[in-house]
């Protein structure tokens, strides 16, 4: 069995200081036999949470008293390390009894603390058990005012409050960080003081770290002990194998049964250095550890550190409680890491100090919880010992800076490395740029921040850089360094490799640099590739423009390599597909598409949609109304908006309507418009159809008037020609009659005939 004993085991100096004052004034009161008259000794309250001590006090004369009326004037009474409320301490002083005080140190701070806060009519806020010793003591500080934070629920209370808030010192630090966080958050107007003592947060600390390794945990104290408690709740959590002994012959012989374990010891503040001895040897006498090298040197490094424990004088007070000044660097333990990146640091000061978030590293990204975490010990340098809040203002930038710059100016090998840095200003003649190792602002000149000639520099703040190191000044702690010679130097090696890997077929992606009449320079990687004016599009273009805009990314291939003369000629079209053949794919039926008017025809209007792709609006889709004139509506060069009637891949015809889009862009007013129209073309057919019915009459009349002109006039051949066939001439006679009589009796004759005809 192995034993593995707490570095921070047994009385803590506070415990230690009241003990030892106890047993020196009962030496000094009682020199001789008590009597009659001699002054008594007391206590207020017993001492420390252990009944052994308590005993043995009391076996020296020195026992516990609860109020001051048990004691009399002359009688001494030691104020324990727990503290007492400030009333207590003045009626003590009215009785005319001697008060030895032996507060532990940091309890009196606390008692100040909370003292000038109800002072000044501010809100005290005491995390602890109300009842413990301590915290009556401080409560009684501040008239008996204070609050009681014990559970998440009591912080959440605190929301908009604000006010001043301590700790009890021997209060579950984890514990106590997670009330603080809360109350960070709900209620930024309480200023919270860490209060716990650092003696406190070490055993709680190393009993966390011991129960994860130990098979069996032994935690030395007194059931009554308020940090013993706290101590076995930590281990429990970690180690189920855990039990609690004020003394030896508690400890069950259960636990250790079997041989091959770790034993894990500590103890709590009021626990007697003797018990712990007593402990140990017991464990070793009764053969519950086997013994080797290792658990020989327990017992011996048991006493060591107990003995080191025992040391006790006001320099160790004075040392936690000591005053740091301005530019100072030292080292503190990290306490708590807010959400806002602030850090709380303990620097064995009265007060607690803190890092705000911009003054713990150079870069004012950086989240402090990335880089360090609570129980880690930091440099800082101390910029204000106090801030107005009872707390010291660090810094851990300048100290971490100061590091690097010496680890950089040592370093003889600076000129041949490349640092990364981020650009901060301009200023004359160049830029400052911060170095990333938190060195130094290194300052490069305006010929040095690229290989082009930049005339505006601010373009650069903000931006990451990489430089090398051209000159360092120790003295002046100044840094000149380029960028350009890190361009160049990249810029050659990738070049190389470059030309070295490229090959005539290979397909690779490139950024469109530089644009010409003649075509497209690339930049494929470091080198530049020609795309000629043939090579950006299937169809014909005027401009290279048309197809490429600068910086737009590209897959090229490799038509033709001049290693010698570093000429590169790209093709682009070949990895294009043929446009009419995924043509269906871009323009589906019944899409919209826009595109320019290109050419203008008697029956319609040709609009190109990509450079090798033109559709025709017809005539009768170009508008919402019937024009005779496609001008009457677009002109070459106008953009427009169509819908996809028809598309014939295979014959390389697109149908567009324009129609369409005006009707789905303005269905409303579309509607209307076509609504005149057809009653507009209903009236104009109506027109028509009357106008032909009356023109058919008409047709019809004259067609009849003809018929029957016709029949007249046939019948009138007719009837000639019957008279010309029955006309006989008369004989030749000697004219008896005149020739009135003759022509009298022709027309009589006919008269006659047409008379007949009349009855037929």
């Amino acid at each position: 069995m192995e034993i593995r004993l707490a570095k921070h085991a047994g009385f803590c100096f506070g415990v230690r200081r009241a003990v030892e004052l106890a047993r020196e004034t009962a030496e000094k009161v009682y020199k001789e036999e008590r009597g009659e008259g001699t002054p008594r000794v007391f206590t207020y309250g017993e001492l420390i949470h252990n009944k052994t001590v308590v005993d043995e006090l009391a076996a020296i004369g020195v026992t516990a008293i609860e109020s001051p009326g048990e004691a009399g004037a002359g009688d001494f009474v030691i104020i324990r390390s727990h503290g007492v409320p400030e009333s207590v301490g003045q009626e003590l002083v009215s009785r005319g009894i001697k008060c030895i005080d032996a507060t532990c140190p940091f309890v009196a701070h606390i008692h100040e603390i909370v003292s000038a806060a109800h002072a000044a009519g501010e809100n005290v806020f005491i995390v602890g058990e109300p009842t413990h010793p301590e915290v009556i003591g401080i409560n009684g500080h501040c008239g008996n005012s204070a609050r009681f934070i014990r559970t998440e629920e009591d912080a959440q209370s605190l929301r908009s409050e604000t006010g001043c808030l301590v700790v009890q010192t021997t209060f579950d630090y984890d514990k106590f960080t997670k009330l603080a966080g809360i109350i960070a958050d709900i209620a930024p107007g309480i200023t919270v003081h860490t209060t716990v003592c650092p003696t406190t947060r070490e055993r709680q600390a190393e009993a966390e770290e011991l129960s994860r390794s130990c098979d069996i945990m032994l935690v030395l104290g007194d059931k009554t002990s308020s940090n013993t408690q706290k101590l076995k709740k930590i281990c429990e959590k970690n180690c189920s194998r855990t039990q609690n002994a004020a003394k030896p012959s508690e400890i069950s012989l259960d636990l250790f049964e079997k041989r091959d374990i770790i034993v894990g010891v500590v103890a709590g503040a009021s626990t007697p250095d003797s018990i712990i001895r007593e402990v140990i040897n017991t464990m070793n006498e009764q053969g519950m550890a086997e013994i080797n090298e290792a658990t020989e040197n327990v017992t011996a490094e048991a006493a060591q550190t107990i003995e080191e424990n025992v040391v006790f004088d006001d320099n160790a007070i004075d040392q936690t409680l000591r005053q740091p000044h301005c530019g100072q660097i030292l080292s503190g333990k990290v306490i708590q890491i807010s959400a806002d990146g602030e850090v709380s640091v303990n620097v064995s000061y009265k007060y607690d100090g803190y890092i705000p978030r911009e003054e713990f590293s150079n870069d004012p990204e950086l989240d402090p919880a990335t880089v360090c975490k609570v129980g880690d010990t930091i440099d800082v340098e101390v910029l204000k010992v106090n801030d107005g809040e009872n707390r010291v203002l660090l810094s851990r930038k300048d100290v971490e800076r100061q590091k690097a710059w010496d680890e950089f100016a040592k370093d003889p090998d600076v000129s041949e490395k490349v640092f990364d840095g981020v650009c901060k200003e301009v200023i004359k003649g160049g830029v400052l740029v911060a170095l990333d190792n938190g060195a130094a602002m290194a300052f490069v000149p305006a010929s040095q921040v690229s290989t082009r000639f930049v005339q505006d520099l601010k373009q650069f703040v903000g931006k990451p850089m990489r430089l090398k190191v051209l000159e360092v000044d120790t003295k002046r702690r100044r840094v000149v360094g380029s960028c350009k010679a890190v361009l160049v130097k990249e810029a050659e090696e990738a070049e190389k490799a470059i030309w070295d890997k490229l090959e005539v077929g290979m397909k690779t992606t490139g950024t469109v640099r530089r644009l010409t009449n003649f075509g497209a320079f690339v930049d494929i990687g470091g080198v530049d590739g020609l795309v000629h004016i043939t090579q950006c599009a299937w169809g014909k273009i005027k401009d290279p423009s048309e197809v490429f805009t600068p910086n737009q990314k590209i897959d090229v291939i490799i038509r033709e390599l001049d290693k010698e003369n570093k000429k590169i000629s790209l093709g682009y079209r070949e990895l294009l597909p043929k446009p009419w053949t995924t043509a269906d794919e871009r323009y589906p039926v019944g899409s919209f598409v826009e595109g320019k008017v290109v050419r203008i025809v008697p029956f319609g209007a040709f609009v190109s949609l990509e450079p090798t792709i033109d559709g025709l609006i017809h005539i009768s889709q170009v508008g919402l109304k019937r024009v005779s004139k496609v001008e009457d509506e677009i002109n070459v060069g106008d953009r427009v908006r169509c819908k996809v009637i028809e598309i014939d891949t295979a014959k390389r015809r697109i149908s567009l309507s324009r129609r369409d889009a005006l009707i789905d862009e303005n269905p409303e007013e579309a509607a209307e418009i076509i609504a005149r129209e057809r009653e507009q073309r209903e009236r104009e057919r109506a027109e028509r159809q009357e106008k032909r019915v009356q023109e058919e009459q008409a047709r019809r009349e004259n067609q009849a008037a003809a018929r029957e002109e016709r029949r007249r006039e046939r019948g009138e051949r007719q009837e000639r020609r019957r008279r010309e066939e029955d006309y006989e001439l008369p004989p030749v006679e000697s004219a008896t009659t005149s020739l009135a009589s003759l022509l009298g009796n022709i027309v009589v004759e006919e008269n006659g005939e047409n008379n007949e005809g009349g009855e037929n």
